[in-house]
């Protein structure tokens, strides 16, 4: 397989790949790949992140990789699109981040947009079978995932045993509490007990963001998050109530995009902006396509009575609920970078990773696994998937064809 142009061979040891500053242009077209492909939600898009930009792509390592993924597992918002926006930063700076953004999320939100203008019948095709099969190469897809990242993260059996302890807590308290107390265990133990494991080097990642400006975007998004509401009530204006509602969802929520359903529901669905019916009919077309569940947002936008609506409104809202994470990402992303070099950071870390393996292993379970293996012949599927995947090194967008046209024989022969 041709190597992509900024590759960099792997150092040896525990030190960061050194990568060469790549381009806007490579950003968006590696995540507009992504974005086209990447079904499965949340957990699987990490999966796909990992294999395209650690194993592929070699834009990042797996500690630093995973050092990312635990930040945004700490932030509100959108985790794996968070992930993208970083990875997009680290690699050509802020158009960097708003290239990842704009290729992981458009194609979701442009075929969210067409059907809230009754143009697709993606709504139709939610209990598909190839739909389904899709979600099975997700359980593939993360199960490679996990058992990687486990491998690198937890090695030994103190890091083993973490990680079993932070899915069986996850799993014991399926919410946003449960996942943030795994992670703060784990890096509360790590701390105590995992100084003696603490990586010799932990390469700067190299963030392209000075402190002052980190500070300004976390200071904005504050800003925002207090003015916003006083603006809207202000002036009556609908367009700032849009911003107000859309960018409190995207800046309160934890636990990605099922959990901001209900926020959206109470925003859009009480003031009589959209119906139930139809807040309901997008929400189902917004599962059957791939990308981050938050486009949803474009299809709302889009869908509702009061102006702004159609695409401008739907652009407004997409831009309005995905702002936040910019603004946290791009504020908490140097601080982060600075804290992970120290000498007891890296044992936390350690810990934290180590957690974050098992909530990623409890993820495996519900709800990737439970919303997609319900047969045996499902189950087949899956070992199939991740066959191809782990052993014959396939790319995951071929798999995921491959899986969408398995689950449609199977159906067909059935």
């Amino acid at each position: 397989m041709a190597r992509d142009e900024g590759a960099q061979p792997r150092d040896r040891g525990n030190e960061s790949v050194a990568r060469a500053p790549g381009s806007a242009w490579d950003v968006l077209l590696a995540f507009l790949r992504l974005g086209l492909t990447s079904f499965g939600g949340p957990v699987a898009h990490l999966g796909y992140f990992r294999a395209e930009f650690v194993e592929r792509r070699r834009w990042i390592d797996e500690h630093g990789y995973a050092d990312l993924v635990a930040l945004c597992q700490f932030l509100p918002g959108p985790a794996s699109s968070q992930v993208g926006i970083a990875l997009g930063l680290l690699r050509a700076g802020f158009a960097g981040a708003l290239a990842a953004w704009v290729g992981f999320t458009t194609p979701s939100a442009v075929a969210l947009i067409l059907f809230a203008y009754g143009v697709s019948r993606l709504g139709d095709i939610a209990g598909s079978a190839p739909l389904h099969g899709l979600k099975i190469v997700a359980v593939a897809v993360v199960a490679q995932a996990v058992w990687s990242m486990a491998r690198s993260l937890a090695p030994d059996r103190p890091r083993q045993t973490l990680a079993i302890l932070a899915a069986a807590l996850a799993l014991w308290a399926p919410s946003t509490f449960g996942q943030v107390a795994a992670i703060l265990a784990g890096g509360a133990i790590g701390w105590g007990l995992l100084r003696g494991e603490t990586r010799l080097a932990a390469a700067s990642l190299g963030v392209p963001v000075s402190h002052p400006a980190a500070l300004v975007a976390l200071g904005l998004f504050f800003t925002l998050l207090v003015g916003l509401p006083i603006a809207a009530a202000a002036t009556g204006d609908h367009g700032l109530a849009l911003l107000d509602s859309f960018y409190r969802s995207g800046a309160l929520v934890f636990g990605g995009g099922h959990v901001v359903l209900p926020l959206l529901q109470a925003a859009v669905v009480p003031p009589g902006w959209i119906g139930n019916d139809a807040f309901l009919a997008g929400y189902g077309a917004a599962q059957a396509v791939p990308g981050p569940l938050f486009t949803f947002a474009a299809y709302l936008g889009t869908a509702m009575g009061p102006t702004p609506s159609g695409w401008q409104g739907g652009v407004l809202c997409l831009a309005a609920i995905f702002l936040p994470s910019f603004l946290l990402v791009i504020g908490a992303l140097p601080f982060w970078d600075a804290l992970r070099g120290r000498a007891g950071a890296q044992a936390a870390l350690q810990g934290v990773n180590a957690a974050v393996v098992g909530l990623l292993l409890a993820a495996l379970y519900t709800p990737v696994w439970t919303s997609a293996i319900l047969t045996p012949k499902d189950f087949i599927l899956g070992l199939a998937a991740l066959l191809l995947l782990a052993v014959w090194k396939l790319p995951p967008w071929l798999v995921v064809i491959l899986g969408a046209l398995g689950a449609w024989a199977v159906a067909r022969l059935a």
